[in-house]
């Protein structure tokens, strides 16, 4: 039976949206395992455009979903339309859009804040046990889905890790190219470019955790 498969979407660039790379990778994993996708994200602003050639603040203005809708190539929607009794698991690309346009976490750290249909679609998905994966940055929202006790990792970044504890969660130092598994809790995270060096270490941790995450649904 083909699994379909939900994706959170940022926005479209790294320093101020999901991380493209990271996004893509993910995207053709799933398809490539035959999964049937559908991305969604916030209709909000994001909380501020980055150059990403200079890496300076831009004065403009930008829309989450319409700028997750150049990923995704016109097929997002609405994060108000998702509902998870549709899908087998979710999965959330990392990028400072998680941190920022998802969440406040990039300004608040462990006293942010989650995006309320961020964190009420999330949090269906984990009061109905099915799988999750975060990647990045964006397991920094798991003590926030999943409440206190909850295990995930975002590589080796001491101060997240940090945030993570101060939020309740438990965090694992991991290898690039590996995942971290809350058993109890089905939720799949990895660190991607949080420690990745190249396109090829991003890739290999975030197809071991789609891999993962498509084998716990049928768990």
């Amino acid at each position: 039976m083909t699994k379909k498969i939900a994706v959170i979407l940022s926005g479209c660039g790294v320093y101020d949206g999901s991380e493209i790379q990271e996004s893509v990778i993910t995207l053709l994993r799933l398809d490539q395992r035959g999964c049937e996708v559908q991305c969604f994200a916030p209709d909000v602003a994001q909380k501020h455009v980055i150059n990403h050639l200079s890496g300076e603040e831009m004065p403009e203005s930008r829309n989450v979903l319409v700028e997750s809708a150049r990923i995704a190539r016109g097929e997002v929607k609405d994060i108000a339309l998702a509902n998870a009794d549709d899908f087998d698991a979710l999965i959330v690309p990392g990028g400072f859009g998680a941190a920022k346009n998802l969440s406040s976490f990039a300004s608040d750290g462990a006293a942010c804040s989650v995006n309320l249909q961020v964190q009420a679609l999330a949090e269906a998905f984990a009061e109905a046990r099915k799988p999750v994966g975060l990647i990045c940055i964006s397991p920094a929202l798991a003590a926030k889905i999943y409440g206190p006790g909850v295990t995930c990792t975002i590589g080796t970044d001491a101060d997240t890790a940090q945030a993570i504890e101060k939020m309740g969660g438990t965090h694992l130092e991991c290898e690039v190219t590996e995942i971290v598994e809350d058993t109890a809790r089905k939720l799949v995270s990895t660190p991607a470019y949080m420690s990745a060096k190249t396109i090829s270490e991003a890739a290999a941790g975030i197809n071991k955790l789609v891999d993962r995450v498509i084998e716990l649904t049928q768990a």
